[in-house]
């Protein structure tokens, strides 16, 4: 478990502000060129990789930049996603919660068999006719067709590509790779902030600046998805060779204007805020940065905007 201290923390961000980016960036292209270059000595082997982890890992930047890297190295890369396998809202094979709602965590919201069947195919250089699911709507459609080459990679990211009931046999021609938050920030009182306190700083940008929640929208969210990760997610990551921690140290410092305001309105207004006081008192503790200072391709980009990657 790798630990930053708040001190530490805001001595960078205060004193030499593009330097500790420069650091923090070039540890996260570390890990993911070290998967990479794994995946290139068995190219023949394992051409299929599945990328999992929870909400707000970082998923979809890891896959990116993993991809560019295969790219840069000569090869062709089909980037697929978990989400066009959802089965529509209807879906009587739909698992239902407590409340009767659908458990939009649980794996049965997707089409296994389906699922199942195409990576089956691509990795036989079979031609496949990918489905595309309208979120709008909450219907499914046919597709642009797919047909992995001898040589070629496919990358399959979503939460429960490690999952063997989604992934069936698959997993064995794969390179499977787990992401997440590892690293916990400590104050001065040496209290430790959870991992997953710093996804869901990432989940509020998102929510705020692109997709229109209330923070209240976002905390409600965030107890449903933890319980989907215990059940779900969880009980799979050690089926990966790799674990890539995507926290990157300066990123707090960037999410404090963006989100402390809304923090401190839950306060008042959320009547469920006590598990989310620590992060309040971590964040009011740290350094505010610049978002300009954030790199166009950095994994910050994906929750705050700005990226030079199409999400």
């Amino acid at each position: 478990m790798k630990i930053l201290s708040l001190s530490e923390l805001n001595h960078a961000v205060k004193e030499r502000p593009q330097e500790f980016i420069e650091r923090a960036e070039q540890v996260y292209r570390d890990e993911i060129k070290n998967v990479a270059d794994h995946i290139l000595d068995r190219e023949h082997h394992l051409p299929i990789i599945l990328i999992s982890g929870p909400s707000g890992s970082a998923k979809t930047t890891t896959a990116l930049r993993l991809a560019t890297l295969l790219e840069n190295a000569g090869k062709t890369v089909h980037a697929i996603s978990m989400d066009n396998y959802f089965r529509p809202i209807s879906d009587p094979s739909n698992e239902v919660d407590e409340d009767g709602r659908v458990d939009l965590e649980s794996p049965k919201r997707l089409d296994m068999d389906l699922l199942n069947e195409h990576l089956e195919m691509l990795w036989k250089c079979e031609e496949v006719r990918m489905p595309a699911f309208d979120f709008a709507t909450q219907t499914r459609h046919e597709g642009k067709t797919l047909k992995r080459e001898h040589g070629e990679f496919v990358i399959l990211e979503g939460i429960h590509a490690l999952n063997p009931e989604i992934t069936g046999n698959i997993g064995d021609h794969a390179t499977t790779v787990y992401v997440s938050v590892r690293t916990r920030l400590k104050n001065d009182e040496s209290e430790l902030l959870h991992p997953s306190k710093v996804r869901l700083m990432r989940r509020i940008c998102r929510d705020k600046l692109f997709r229109g929640r209330s923070i209240s929208e976002t905390l409600d969210f965030f107890k449903w998805v933890q319980r989907g990760e215990q059940r779900f997610i969880m009980p799979h990551k050690d089926k990966a060779m790799f674990d890539i921690d995507t926290f990157i140290a300066y990123e707090p410092a960037v999410y404090k204007p963006i989100i402390l305001d809304e923090l401190l309105e839950a306060r008042n207004t959320y009547p469920e805020y006590e598990p989310f006081k620590d992060l309040e008192e971590f964040l009011t503790e740290i350094e505010g940065m610049d978002m300009d200072l954030v790199p166009a391709n950095s994994l910050v980009r994906e929750f705050v905007g700005g990226s030079h990657y199409d999400y």
